[in-house]
């Protein structure tokens, strides 16, 4: 084909493998825009979490992801968990989650904060509450869970605190022997506010929404970039 001053000519091979790779650099594009999506869900859901609190017990039915509670009980602090592989600051070390127990019957999950790794991981950190009646507030959320489940799961068992790697409630539940939980949510984040709490820098997981769209522009750049390429090396000047 004639273009001008120029030939393309492009050899077969490399049309194949460039189209390939035109696909795969758009497809992971088009993937950063849904994740960008996605996070902004889950942006404008925590923003209006604080548009109104729910007060909860354990008939309440599942609220919205970051919704606004509030729970009346008291904290039962000889069973905790420790939830290994947080991250605060570049520092490792576990989120205190701690059963509630509801005023009118029933529990409920508490994530109190996170706290630093001792000096070994032999040695587990003291995670006192007081056991006293109280009303708490906090967020519905779910628990931390990995991106990728590796190996098979471990059976949660005493002794407390438990230290377990991404535990599910049903395993939580099982380990607790409890058979009445809210539904309103997995998991209670507890208000940077509360007393009896640690380190609180709640946020939606992973990165921001502009971050996505950032490496989304990468990979479709990228994809130009491939295609202008593939243009200049399959084209040759015509001589005189």
């Amino acid at each position: 084909m004639r273009i001008g001053s120029r030939i393309f000519a492009p050899r077969p091979g490399m049309t194949l493998l460039t189209l390939v790779l035109l696909v795969l650099l758009v497809s992971l594009g088009r993937w950063q825009l849904r994740r960008a999506d996605e996070k902004r869900a889950l942006y404008d859901a925590f923003a209006a979490g604080q548009d109104g609190t729910r007060a909860i017990d354990a008939s309440t039915p599942r609220l919205p992801r970051y919704q606004h509670v509030e729970a009346a009980g008291h904290y039962d602090a000889s069973r905790q968990i420790l939830i290994d592989n947080m991250v605060e600051s570049g520092q490792a070390g576990y989120f205190v989650v701690t059963p509630f127990e509801l005023r009118e019957g029933g529990w409920i999950l508490v994530n109190r904060g996170w706290v630093p790794i001792g000096p070994s991981r032999a040695e587990r950190p003291a995670i006192p509450a007081d056991a006293q009646p109280r009303t708490l507030h906090g967020r519905a959320d779910k628990l931390p869970s990995p991106g990728i489940q590796l190996g098979s799961r471990l059976r949660l068992t005493p002794p407390y605190p438990v230290v377990a790697n991404f535990p599910t409630h049903d395993e939580i539940a099982a380990l607790l022997r409890e058979p009445r939980w809210a539904g309103a949510a997995d998991l209670i984040l507890l208000d940077p506010d509360e007393p009896d709490g640690y380190v609180r820098h709640w946020s939606p997981p992973g990165f921001p929404p502009m971050r996505h769209i950032g490496y989304a522009v990468q990979w479709f750049g990228l994809s130009a970039a491939l295609f202008v390429i593939y243009l200049v090396t399959n084209s040759r000047r015509v001589t005189a």
